[in-house]
Formats: C-alpha cells, sequence, structure tokens
C-alpha cells in the first residue's frame, strides 16, 4: 500500500476580513496584508468556519437510453462563522475584532488560507479561496459550562468565490 500523507487541519489555516481586493483571482500580498485587514483566525472557534455547497442536478433525458445522465447545474455556496465575543470583558476595546469588523450590513472579502500555519506571512504563489460577503445579524449563542462566550453570524456570499493565487504585483 503506498502512504499518502496527509495535511493537519489545526493551526494550519488562516482567516482574514479584506477590506477591498482588485481582482479576487490574484489578490496582491499588500491587499491581504495592509491597512484595515482583520486576522479573524484566532477568534474563531475549531469548527467555527463552516462552508457549505448546495449544487443543483440537471437532468439530461435521452430518448434512446433507459439511462439519465446528468450535468451540473447552479450552485449556492454558503458560510457561517463562529467565533469568541469578548463584549463587555475588560479586554473588549482590544480583543473583539471579529465581532467590531463583522458589524451587520458591512462588507468584506473572506479570504482562507489552508495547509500552512496560520501566522506564516503570505507569499507569492500561495493558494487562497476569496469570497465576497455581507455580514449579517449576531447571533449571541447561550453560555455553557466550562466554556468560553461565543456569537455566531452568517456572512451573505455577494458574488464569485474563486481560489485565487497570491501575487507580490
Amino acid at each position: 500500500m503506498v502512504e499518502i500523507p496527509s495535511t493537519p487541519a489545526d493551526g494550519n489555516m488562516s482567516v482574514l476580513l479584506v477590506p477591498a481586493i482588485a481582482n479576487t483571482a490574484a489578490p496582491t500580498v499588500t491587499e491581504l496584508t495592509g491597512s484595515g485587514v482583520v486576522d479573524i483566525s484566532c477568534y474563531l472557534t475549531s469548527d467555527g468556519y463552516s462552508p457549505g455547497l448546495d449544487e443543483q442536478v440537471v437532468n439530461d433525458e435521452r430518448l434512446c437510453s433507459k439511462q439519465v445522465y446528468e450535468q451540473p447545474g447552479r450552485h449556492t455556496r454558503t458560510l457561517s462563522l463562529t467565533y469568541i465575543d469578548n463584549t463587555n470583558a475588560p479586554n473588549a476595546d482590544t480583543d473583539n475584532k471579529a465581532k467590531d469588523t463583522l458589524v451587520p450590513g458591512s462588507t468584506h472579502y473572506l479570504v482562507v488560507r489552508r495547509g500552512i500555519a496560520f501566522d506564516d506571512a503570505y507569499a507569492d504563489g500561495q493558494v487562497v479561496l476569496v469570497s465576497p460577503i455581507k455580514a449579517g445579524q449576531y447571533n449571541d449563542l447561550p453560555p455553557e459550562a466550562n466554556s468560553v462566550l461565543k456569537t455566531t453570524q452568517k456572512p451573505f456570499i455577494t458574488g464569485p468565490t474563486v481560489y485565487g493565487t497570491v501575487t507580490t504585483a
């Protein structure tokens, strides 16, 4: 049997909120590290980045066949974020960037990089998933014993989600 290595998920994802990207297929290092970019990687809970995809099926029936074939149809990408919430805590002014940035109705680009340590610098050639989003309403989750305060939020995907390659240009 051939052993195929795998990439651990823990610590190997970065999630940014970026105010503007000129070309989502080729975001620049400057756009991903510039003023206004908020790294929410460490605010998200371990299951707090929850993308979804619903892909419809187009039936392709033929007179000459007993089999019905399929073609890809429309698809819908969805997203849910769950993050720690430090509202009213002693560190609320400095350590509540996810909730402070994802103000309902605000728009951002959500940029996700997988397979590289979250705190490694963004560099030329890295592959990222870029989604234009509009933040939905806050939903403060009920408190749990032996846990932290959390908020969940639906970011609405408002345009094409694309895999892009980071550039230095």
